[in-house]
């Protein structure tokens, strides 16, 4: 693939994680910073997109246009109209809730999606050592809500990553245990949920209103990483 093409599949799509696509990106550092950065633009976009919604806005719109003389009908309609969008952007935001709650099997499928992008990404992660900060690590967080108040080893790499459809924090460290790959996913799973392959291990566990993966070598106990890394998550009030 050249790199005309390159750029307008990527900048069309940062999230189409096709073969063909996937080794481009990997094919050169500018390839890659440029994937890096486009995923995380849309992350902070999709972040300046996430507008809280009081619960009670329909119910003041309706009340305020109750409240008002009769002389202006297309006034009327108009505040109509708005009550009736905030109703369904509230249905909407309620749906998609309720969607994002995981059960087993979708977990399950989390983590492979994981284990793919782990194998994926090897060629390129396994050749840096960035000596991330913890300053550097909160700051990718940022869009996903939760911060980390200590890193549990050496991280040689962080960034926003394409995780199916929605973007998630990529984090490769090294620790006591050995070295592992860590997902932060904008998902809510229900239970922790263990996956793997003929060559690694994982573990989906619930954090909040997200799910932490951490994937290691077949045998590797990543339990340890994944409690340690949990209890130093917190979530600004």
């Amino acid at each position: 693939m050249d790199d005309l093409e390159f750029r307008r599949r990527i900048l069309a799509d940062p999230n189409d994680n096709s073969p063909d696509l996937s080794a481009a990106r990997n094919e050169s550092i500018v390839n890659r910073k440029l994937y890096d950065e486009l995923l995380q633009l849309d992350a902070q976009l999709e972040k300046a997109m996430k507008v809280d919604v009081p619960d009670d806005l329909a119910d003041r719109i309706l009340f305020h246009q109750s409240g008002q003389p009769n002389e202006k009908p297309k006034s009327n309609r108009f505040h109509m109209a708005i009550a009736a969008s905030v109703a369904l952007a509230v249905g909407i935001m309620i749906g998609q809730f309720n969607h994002f709650a995981l059960p087993s099997a979708q977990a399950e499928g989390i983590g492979q999606i994981a284990l793919q992008h782990v194998h994926t990404e090897a060629p390129f992660v396994n050749t840096v050592d960035e000596s991330v900060s913890l300053q550097q690590v909160n700051a990718k967080l940022l869009p996903f809500g939760p911060r980390l108040s200590n890193l549990p080893g050496h991280v040689s790499y962080v960034n926003h990553c394409g995780f199916g459809d929605k973007n998630a924090l990529h984090m490769v460290m090294d620790t006591p245990q050995g070295k592992v790959t860590v997902f932060i996913v904008p998902e809510v799973s229900k239970t922790m949920t263990a996956f793997n392959d003929k060559q690694m291990d994982g573990i989906v566990m619930p954090i909040k209103n997200a799910s932490l993966i951490v994937v290691g070598e077949k045998g590797q106990d990543v339990m340890p990483i994944i409690k340690s890394i949990e209890s130093d998550l917190y979530w600004q009030i």
